[in-house]
């Protein structure tokens, strides 16, 4: 087998879960693999590691539904000011691991090393390592060195960044769960510094329940004896669940307010909203360098009630496809992968405050909905979105278009490797059927919309730029319903594939 980063991406999609079995699972209303942190330390063990190694990698714990990324964001920029530089005489952290999920356009954006992803060549290094071992020790025991001897996707990169991370040498390491917390595959974690719980919604019903009680009971599974846990405010319901756990685990959780500091400080992602998860970023990370031996101070020496280095962590941090502007000649894209009803309400709302005011009420430009959702209840979440903007704007027409496609990059060219889902239906993509449902249901809520459906992001973004063109005022694209969607869609403007 070849060697490159190419090579490696395509062996790790056949690690993929195909649809149908993805498929059968939803229908069965399965629950979480219960062995499935068992089975993991044994994909640990057989790539030469136990839990405990991975002690000294000081792991701070990240579980949530909402804002896990961007929270591990503010936590990694936060710690990153405290690397050795120029400007810090005393740094507190030599090197710092970020693991986080989906990734928008490359798969090594799931393991930075110092806020930048993984180099081509470091990753296919490392994905190659923990490849060779696993097939070692399938043949060692006389066993077959086919697919049956690696884990499934997700479970293969959780191993692949705690073993980069032990050869980088990290000593402090963000590690965002996957799906859930009790059964996720990053929580073999046996002694975190500090876990964080960002705020909870319904997601994953299949896999963690339908009720917000049940979720949190899942997340709280990271919480681990005497590990000091915080947790974004809560409804009472999943408060109470919360700290049931944690004391059951024998430790305590603590909720955390919106830090009064916010007020004078320009957090790096945009939207109030994040002002709950930089919040929360704080807390986290002044427990986890207390633990490190490293107490700080709570005013800087300028009297602000923040340490310069954590203003600038929060100023300075970076989360693309998450509230995010990009301008162009004669239309604005505002990007946000939101993909819960929860999500796309705050997507709804940060959208509508940047759209000027013309004295008490919008103007009345040209505004696109770009969106896709293709596994969850995509009408619901389009419906939540019109009318989140409905309520903001006052307005019963909040986009003049809307254009609704799948998931795949490119017209000609299909899906870029890295953006290759398997756990879709792919006779359902191709026949447009979640996208021409969703063109359906927007003409019912808004039959004055101008409604399109296209094969590819690709179109779609040409056709937006074809409207923008022909608009005599700056066009406004939202673009939003899925991390996948964001993702192709940064791919198309990254590129310049779109005409």
């Amino acid at each position: 087998m070849a060697r490159s980063y190419a090579d490696a991406v395509a062996a790790l999609n056949t690690l993929q879960s195909n649809f149908a079995a993805v498929d059968a699972v939803r229908k069965s209303g399965g629950k979480m693999n219960k062995d499935s942190i068992p089975e993991m330390i044994e994909w640990c063990r057989r790539i030469g590691y136990e839990p405990s190694d991975f002690n000294d990698l000081n792991l701070i714990h990240i579980a949530g539904t909402k804002g896990k990324g961007s929270t591990s964001a503010f936590i990694s920029s936060i710690l990153g000011q405290y690397l050795p530089s120029a400007d810090q005489k005393a740094p507190l952290v030599e090197k710092i691991g970020l693991f986080t999920s989906p990734h928008l356009r490359f798969v090594r954006e799931r393991i930075q090393i110092n806020n930048e992803p993984l180099s081509e060549v470091a990753f296919a290094k490392y994905f190659f390592e923990i490849w060779d071992r696993l097939e070692e020790a399938a043949r060692s025991k006389g066993q077959p060195t086919d697919l049956t001897a690696k884990p499934a996707y997700f479970r293969f990169l959780t191993l692949m960044a705690f073993h980069t991370y032990k050869r980088e040498g990290v000593d402090s390491a963000i590690i965002e769960c996957g799906v859930g917390g009790e059964y996720d595959s990053t929580n073999i974690i046996i002694k975190p510094t500090v876990t964080g719980i960002t705020s909870l919604g319904i997601d994953h019903t299949a896999l963690l329940g339908n009720t917000i009680e049940e979720i949190a009971w899942h997340k709280a599974g990271i919480m681990k004896s005497g590990v000091s846990s915080y947790t974004a405010p809560q409804p009472q319901s999943a408060i109470d669940v919360l700290k049931k756990r944690a004391e059951e685990v024998g430790t305590s959780t603590e909720v955390v307010s919106r830090h009064s500091a916010l007020s004078t400080v320009k957090l790096g992602l945009a939207a109030d909203f994040q002002a709950t998860n930089a919040s929360l970023a704080i807390a986290i990370t002044r427990q986890h360098l207390a633990k490190l031996g490293h107490p700080v101070s709570q005013t800087s020496s300028a009297g602000s009630e923040l340490p310069l280095e954590f203003v600038q962590g929060l100023e300075q941090v970076r989360w693309p496809g998450r509230c995010e502007t990009r301008h162009e000649q004669d239309l604005s894209w505002y990007i946000d992968g939101g993909h819960t009803l929860e999500s796309i309400e705050l997507a709804g709302s940060w959208f509508a405050s940047q759209i000027p005011s013309s004295g008490n009420a919008k103007t009345k430009s040209t505004r696109i909905l770009l969106f896709n959702q293709q596994t969850r209840d995509a009408n619901a979440l389009a419906k939540a979105l019109h009318s989140t903007l409905e309520a903001s704007l006052k307005d019963e027409r909040p986009f003049t278009h809307a254009v609704f496609c799948t998931n795949v990059t490119f017209k000609e060219a299909g899906f870029r490797p890295d953006l290759i889902s398997m756990n879709t239906s792919a006779t359902a993509v191709e026949r447009l059927e979640v996208q021409n449902d969703l063109a359906e249901t927007w003409k019912g809520i808004d039959a004055q919309t101008k409604v399109e459906v296209k094969a590819s992001i690709e179109e779609a973004v040409d056709w937006c730029r074809g409207i923008a063109s022909n608009s005599a005022k700056t066009t406004m694209v939202l673009v939003t319903g899925s991390v996948h969607l964001v993702g192709g869609f940064l791919e198309v403007l990254e590129t310049g594939k779109a005409s």
